[in-house]
């Protein structure tokens, strides 16, 4: 009698639980990646990214030009740097080459995983191109116009730190995209960035007042481009038809409507050039 019971048990128990699986949708991984890789929406919300927000970063940036002229600030630099040397707070591989792209990738990771933050993937790819042209685009001619020499000797280029830049960016990217899922992915970015920071002090690669810099110019250049895509993207995008001049298109895309057209600026090595993108 105990062992009918309990296959009767077993039984109800496995129906049970076929019938919640049975009941509970499946979700469609294929179709949630195509709707976040290639939806790209008419107009684009104002983000949280406003003006007052360009206060942090304006005085990094200001803290780092005023280096060159005020006598304190260039004994902040000289006592960052012997603390530095005396510590080793960071590893002495150059993992900081790595970790600088890390807020960036982790965000599309995170995306491709089921995280999603405030945009598509157009958009948010848009918005990032952008934000890199700006920075590489600043760090580059301050560079070339500031001619401060490393902590090692080996060069002139040391202000501003373009790693710090870059992962500052990645960190700005990846607060805007992902921080209001969750404080944690802000966190994270800006503790990838914190390190870059601290490794190419450590690395003798920059003075303390160069990271500050580049820090201030990440932020900046990534804020004013989520400042700036709103007005560019409804600017440049028009909802028309193509044009009859267009023979080489086959016949059935001449009669899709062009939903999308975006044009912005880019800058890669050094180059300034446009990136263009239109959505049939």
């Amino acid at each position: 009698m105990r062992k009918i019971l309990t296959a009767a048990v077993f039984c109800f128990s496995f129906q049970f639980a076929n019938a919640q699986v049975t009941d509970t949708p499946k979700v469609n991984v294929v179709d949630t990646l195509r709707k976040d890789l290639f939806t790209a929406p008419d107009t684009v919300p104002h983000l949280r990214s406003r003006l007052a927000s360009m206060i942090a970063p304006t005085i990094f940036m200001a803290y780092g030009a005023g280096s060159f002229y005020i006598k304190p600030l260039q004994r902040v630099d000289k006592w960052m740097y012997q603390e530095s040397q005396e510590r080793q707070l960071v590893p002495s591989s150059r993992i900081e080459n790595v970790v600088q792209y890390a807020p960036m990738v982790l965000t599309y990771g995170l995306n491709l995983a089921g995280v999603h933050g405030k945009h598509t993937f157009v958009d948010r790819t848009l918005i990032l191109v952008l934000a890199q042209g700006f920075t590489q685009g600043v760090t580059s001619f301050a560079k070339h116009r500031t001619y401060r020499e490393r902590p090692d000797g080996r060069d002139n280029l040391s202000f501003p730190s373009g790693h710090t830049s870059n992962a500052f960016a990645g960190a700005e990217f990846m607060a805007q995209e992902l921080g209001d899922v969750s404080p944690w992915y802000t966190v994270l970015g800006y503790s990838c960035a914190t390190f870059t920071a601290m490794s190419r002090i450590t690395h003798r690669d920059h003075w303390f007042s160069d990271v500050i810099a580049g820090a201030g110019v990440g932020i900046f250049c990534t804020k004013g481009a989520y400042l700036l895509y709103p007005y560019l993207r409804n600017a440049l995008t028009k909802k028309e038809k193509t044009s009859d001049k267009m023979g080489f298109i086959p016949a059935e895309i001449k009669e899709r409507p062009i939903k999308n057209k975006v044009l912005l600026p880019t800058y890669q090595s050094g180059t300034f050039g446009l990136a263009f993108v239109a959505q049939l």
